[in-house]
């Protein structure tokens, strides 16, 4: 089956409580990623459905398995939170470098008065995002099961059904693990961290023999992968939710899909999530934030840099701070990459704002503003209104860009639309699992238009737009 790894319990049990899953009162499987399990070469065949559902509810424990929730921190919405942790999630051990992680599997020490379990809701979103995500070609963690539990859970709403989700990550490695241990003043768990962080994640570094260089390096690292993960985002009109430093992977992949959506009509400072009331993660915000948050990464190894922390900030202002405008550029070569152009320059940002703008004021739907380009290129502009900005973007772009023919594999057609996940979860609480399974095949191939999957194209009527998503806690 699984040929576990458990290297973080390697660490000090500060870092971790061991702690087993909640039990369940009859689990029963929904989606088992067949897939993926043979990418991390796990052997499954002959297990029946029943198996399935108890080792991914963690009601049967495979041998080798050794359940904990880790410890770790953040900054929630711009306030510090000293002790988070994995307070409904179970890291049942890693393979093949990837940790295999249980969600909504029972209360931990790190619960804070919660019971520890998922409605079936957020388990169906996170699978269908983070699978889509995969497909379209950003990192990501990944979807191996979705079970029910047997039992009902109150939210906002009320009962939901319960369910179970197993992430696969190459990491769960946060920026806030980081901060758990700084705000304790423990330079010592720090280390360890950033040496477990490196000789797992960044082997690139470990001819570094300073815990100075180690810092630094590691910065510069995880700034370019943020900074390439946030311009992909930007590049599909995705927008995160919750930002917060307790959901930055130290690994560069998205993780943690509550109360992610992703654009409709284009706005640049659109706001899905219902508990961000002042727009702090909203869609175009989410560069800023990326650099705030390794920011406070840094806040934590700068006494790893110098012991004299003035010393410190002045060596990452000399050395690192040249490195954040990486967000900024690649977000700005995103678009560039959108509009067809391959070579870009700062100049182009005029030409790629005037076409943002545009969208914005014209309430144009994101993705197929930039799917149907090459049709706009021929000419054709039954979709986009002619305004006088269109007019001066179409001469510029023109004149800058001479071939759109791979416009199609970069601008998807299809993307994870907000109601038809709203739509997939109601009906799978009516008890009919049909619409998640077709859409989890209308998204494994996201670039190339299908004539049965036409309704998935289209942006949502006015009665169906999706105006607040919801964290599954």
């Amino acid at each position: 089956m699984i040929q576990f790894d458990n290297t973080y319990i390697d660490l000090p049990d500060s870092f971790y409580e061991r702690v087993k899953p909640a039990k369940f009162s009859n689990p029963k499987l929904i989606q088992f990623n067949e897939s993926l399990a043979v990418e991390l070469g796990l052997d499954f065949q002959g297990v029946s459905d029943k198996d399935l559902a108890l080792i991914f509810s963690g009601q049967k424990l495979i041998p080798g398995s050794e359940p904990v929730a880790l410890a770790y921190a953040g900054f929630q919405f711009g306030h510090p939170v000293p002790q988070l942790g994995d307070g409904r999630a179970h890291l049942l051990g890693e393979t093949r470098g990837h940790d295999i992680q249980l969600k909504g599997s029972g209360p931990t020490r790190f619960s804070r008065g919660g019971d520890g379990k998922s409605a079936l809701g957020p388990v169906l979103r996170e699978y269908i995002v983070s699978e889509a995500m995969h497909h379209l070609g950003v990192p990501t963690s990944r979807a191996l099961c979705a079970v029910t539990t047997g039992e009902m859970v109150r939210r906002q709403a009320g009962l939901e059904p319960g369910g179970v989700f197993t992430r696969v990550a190459k990491s769960h490695i946060r920026v806030g693990t980081f901060q758990y241990f700084a705000f304790k003043n423990d330079v010592d768990a720090i280390k360890k961290l950033i040496d477990y962080t490196i000789r797992r994640h960044y082997p690139s570094l470990l001819a570094l023999t300073t815990y100075r260089e180690k810092a630094i390096e590691l910065v510069k690292q995880v700034i370019e992968l943020q900074s390439t993960l946030v311009a992909q985002w930007s590049g599909l009109g995705f927008i995160h939710g919750v930002m917060n430093t307790d959901n930055c992977s130290i690994a560069g992949i998205t993780i943690d899909y509550g109360p992610c959506a992703f654009l409709d009509e284009f706005e640049f400072q659109k706001v899905f999530s219902s508990i961000d009331r002042g727009g702090r993660y909203s869609y175009f915000n989410q560069v800023p934030i990326a650099k705030w948050n390794i920011l406070r990464l840094v806040d934590c190894l700068l006494p790893l840099i110098d012991e004299d922390l003035e010393k410190a900030s002045q060596v990452v202002e000399n050395e690192i701070f040249e490195h954040f405008g990486r967000f900024d550029y690649k977000r700005m070569q995103m678009y560039a990459q959108k509009l067809g152009i391959k070579d870009y320059v700062d100049a182009d940002d005029e030409l790629i704002m005037t076409f943002l703008q545009y969208l914005e004021d014209e309430k144009l739907d994101f993705t197929l503003a930039f799917r149907n380009l090459k049709e706009l290129f021929k000419g054709v502009q039954e979709f986009y209104p002619s305004t006088p900005d269109l007019q001066k973007f179409l001469v510029a772009w023109r004149a800058r860009v001479k071939n759109v023919d791979l416009l199609d594999q970069i601008n998807p057609v299809y993307i994870p639309r907000n109601h038809h996940i709203q739509q997939a979860i109601e009906s799978a609480y009516a008890g009919e699992m049909n619409p998640f399974y077709t859409l989890l095949k209308v998204y494994a191939d996201p670039f190339n238009s299908k004539s049965e999957y036409l309704a998935f194209q289209s942006p949502p009527s006015v009665s169906e737009k999706v105006h607040e998503t919801f964290c599954g806690t």
